[in-house]
């Protein structure tokens, strides 16, 4: 038989995190906003943008905010664990084939390029804020399978898997657009030397090398350190260690049964003692049976069931801590109506439901695919505008899009105010197709 890793990590958990941990990233900006806009403001703004943390060696300066630490280190490995995903389902998920991955792919194609496309169009008039471009091409897979998930059992599995492979295809875009267009000044000799590191993981992984803290080690101090000097953002590093991260099993199924089934049976043969201690054939037993299921598993596959928790319940939720908490100075609806926040809603509310619906009508009008089972038209459209949210990762690309401070808040009034919007509209069209359901 073919060698095939063991399912250590189902979609169906994968979904279930993602909604829990959507919903404690919901609770997290609303304490956001609340502290921000408190008499307690000035402890938000020392406390993440002021207060210092880090070390100097020599020339070697690794000293900045929690904010600048949050979003070059511990976003880094948020988008490490995308790293994961992706690779995990290009090599056996939704996007391991073209038949699987046409439509949430060229679903993802379309709600990337339509909101760019008419953040641009709002900015013709506009030039200084064309950088924002970018802020409304991501997708918050958090957001939108936790709001999905509060339809229960009215909602298809299929389409949250067809959600989650259209967000995971977002996020591998989202990715290359900060790597391409959102790098200012390169360090060449620093970007040469993160290539060297990356090649000895790879070579690492070819070599059949599986220690996780190998990987760690290499990849902290040689990859994502070279990149923090590069000028390229640190979290690009995070996706290219994934990358590199071994998806083979040590041993095949057959030979995995085979020998767990001769272990059981010594474990079954040997006379229990008197008392609740394990024999010492027992114990051994136990400790053949552990390294064997360690063979069994990918590491790549152990590290993204180690890793999804707590990126889903602590680093989403402190980066929208320290994120979300927009100081409102002034006339709110002179933000929402400033091109910045114009361009970010249209891109997000219309640009999303326009590309996702039209690429996957064109790739279903064209025979290239099929639409998912028990999945309806008015189900892809509902998902479409749930792809609106955009939160996290546009609120990411917001910070490096402008400089002026004043232009990150705006785009993050106009990113929060998209991104309620298409919830809402989400939610009630999802809502209403739940009760009486379209079959065309």
């Amino acid at each position: 038989m073919k060698d095939k890793p063991v399912n250590t990590f189902s979609i169906s958990r994968f979904i279930s995190e993602e909604a829990y941990g959507g919903i404690i990233l919901i609770l997290a900006t609303i304490a956001a906003l609340i502290w921000a806009n408190s008499a307690y403001y000035g402890s938000y703004q020392h406390l993440w943008h002021e207060l210092k943390v880090g070390f100097v060696w020599g020339e070697i300066n690794m000293v900045g905010s929690l904010h600048h630490w949050i979003n070059d280190g511990l976003m880094a490995l948020f988008f490490f664990a995308i790293g994961l995903e992706i690779k995990r389902e290009i090599m056996g998920g939704e996007l391991s084939s073209m038949k699987k991955a046409s439509m949430p792919i060229a679903a993802a194609v379309g709600g990337m390029l339509i909101p760019a496309a008419l953040y641009a169009l709002v900015m013709v008039s506009y030039p200084e804020y064309l950088n924002g471009w970018g802020i409304p091409m991501a997708t918050d897979i958090a957001f939108a399978l936790g709001l999905l998930a509060l339809l229960g059992k009215r909602v298809n599995i299929n389409l949250k898997i067809f959600l989650t492979a259209l967000a995971i295809a977002d996020d591998l875009g989202a990715v290359m657009v900060i790597a391409i267009f959102y790098t200012d000044t390169i360090n060449y000799s620093e970007l040469f030397s993160a290539a060297l590191f990356i090649g000895v993981l790879v070579i690492a992984n070819f070599a059949g090398v599986r220690r996780t803290s190998f990987y760690a080690i290499v990849g902290f101090i040689g990859v994502w350190m070279a990149f923090v000097f590069s000028g390229v953002h640190a979290t690009i590093a995070g996706v290219l260690i994934a990358l590199t991260i071994p998806a083979r099993t040590k041993i095949n199924e057959n030979e995995y049964v085979d020998k767990l089934s001769k272990y059981l049976n010594r474990f079954r043969k040997e006379e229990p003692n008197e008392n609740p201690l394990l024999t010492k054939d027992q114990a051994h037993v136990i400790s053949g049976i552990e390294v064997l299921n360690d063979k069994a598993q990918t590491p790549l596959q152990k590290l993204e069931h180690a890793l999804h928790p707590i990126t889903a319940f602590f680093i989403l939720p402190v980066f929208a801590l320290s994120n979300a908490g927009v100081h409102i100075e002034g006339s709110i609806v002179e933000m929402l109506l400033h091109p910045i926040s114009l361009g970010i809603i249209a891109g997000l509310v219309l640009g999303k439901f326009l590309g996702i619906s039209l690429l996957s009508h064109i790739t279903v009008k064209f025979k290239l695919v099929t639409l998912p089972e028990g999945i309806t038209w008015n189900q892809i459209y509902g998902v479409a505008f749930l792809a609106g949210i955009g939160f996290t990762m546009s609120m990411f690309i917001s910070d490096l899009a402008f400089v002026d401070e004043e232009f990150k808040q705006i785009a993050k009034v106009g990113i929060m105010a998209a991104s309620l919007i298409s919830a809402t509209v989400g939610m009630i069209w999802l809502s209403a197709g739940a009760k009486s359901p379209n079959k065309n």
